[in-house]
């Protein structure tokens, strides 16, 4: 029986159909992310959220292709997200390192690209540049990630097209109720990273005890709570098994009283925020940050599909 959760989409505001469930790939290798991408979609996941600061694009790109030649699909049965590293931010760096992704990605289009990060001096001039590769046709969406309501406030004024995506930390402890219902005042989907919202949300009474009611993990009642919350979800896992379990929430639903219980939980505090990065502040010689580095990037950049 089909996942009804992976079949599931929801429609930005400019018509584009997004799927409602995800992989997620932060942390992991080129080696690690081109397997996980090839299991998710084997096993139904239609949706792939990747960034350069990740450092695993080449692999994501290599799994791509070689899950869309086994499982026998077409580029457009996905929907592939990436995002703006802080150190390209600025309009014409943001167009040049553009194509440099989109070769490690081994795509023509990309579905989304977000601006990873609102790095102080530069995002404006970022979402300018997303504005054109969108009108070019490069991109299906654009959006950014971890803007609060003044930083999208900007860009909104700022800008010709608004955001169709935020991507935020969104789980029990930080349900981002204010930023949420002014997202959906706008029509700007809110899509959750770090959705589980780790040990602390996992082995908490309340999401435990109704797991047991429903007979499901933890990590299910939480991903199940996140959509019926209505933000987009992409748990990130590189094992098989628990990539299949996490799309395994069609099949129950959470009460009234059980999503009450659940809400109770948050505590509105961010794992990582603006002030857990020196560029944000501003330094002298411009944005310092860092790509992922893993020895496996020039062997899935050059590794042929077979």
């Amino acid at each position: 029986m089909a996942n009804k959760i992976l079949q599931e989409s929801t429609k930005l505001a400019n018509g584009v159909a997004m799927p409602v469930f995800g992989l997620g790939v932060w942390k992991s290798s080129n080696a690690e992310a081109a397997n996980s991408v090839q299991v998710a979609i084997k096993n139904g996941y239609r949706m792939i959220d990747t960034a350069k600061q990740y450092g695993n694009q080449a692999g994501v790109g290599y799994g791509i292709q070689k899950a869309l030649k086994d499982n026998h699909l077409n580029r457009k049965d996905l929907f592939i997200t990436t995002k703006v590293f802080n150190g390209d931010q600025g309009y014409q760096s943001t167009l040049d390192n553009f194509e440099q992704q989109m070769k490690e990605l081994r795509l023509t289009y990309l579905d989304l690209l977000l601006v990873h990060w609102p790095v102080d001096a530069t995002y404006v001039d970022t979402w300018r540049a997303l504005e054109k590769l969108y009108k070019d046709g490069r991109v299906r969406a654009i959006g950014v990630s971890n803007f609060d309501e003044e930083k999208l406030e900007t860009v909104l004024a700022a800008g010709t097209v608004m955001p169709h995506v935020n991507q935020m930390e969104f789980n029990p402890l930080i349900q981002e109720e204010k930023l949420f219902d002014y997202m959906n005042g706008l029509g700007i989907a809110m899509e959750a990273w770090s959705p589980l919202g780790g040990g602390e949300a996992l082995s908490d009474p309340a999401v435990t005890a109704i797991a047991e009611r429903h007979n499901k993990t933890a990590a299910q009642v939480i991903l199940r709570f996140d959509y019926q919350m209505g933000a987009i979800t992409i748990p990130k896992s590189a094992h098989e098994e628990r990539i299949i379990a996490n799309s395994q929430i069609d099949d129950f639903d959470l009460s009234d009283e059980e999503m009450a219980a659940i809400k109770a939980l948050n505590q509105e505090k961010h794992s990582i925020w603006y002030d857990t990065f020196a560029w944000h502040k501003g330094v002298e010689n411009g944005v310092k940050d860092e790509v992922s580095t893993w020895d496996d990037h020039d062997e899935y950049m050059n590794k042929p599909v077979q």
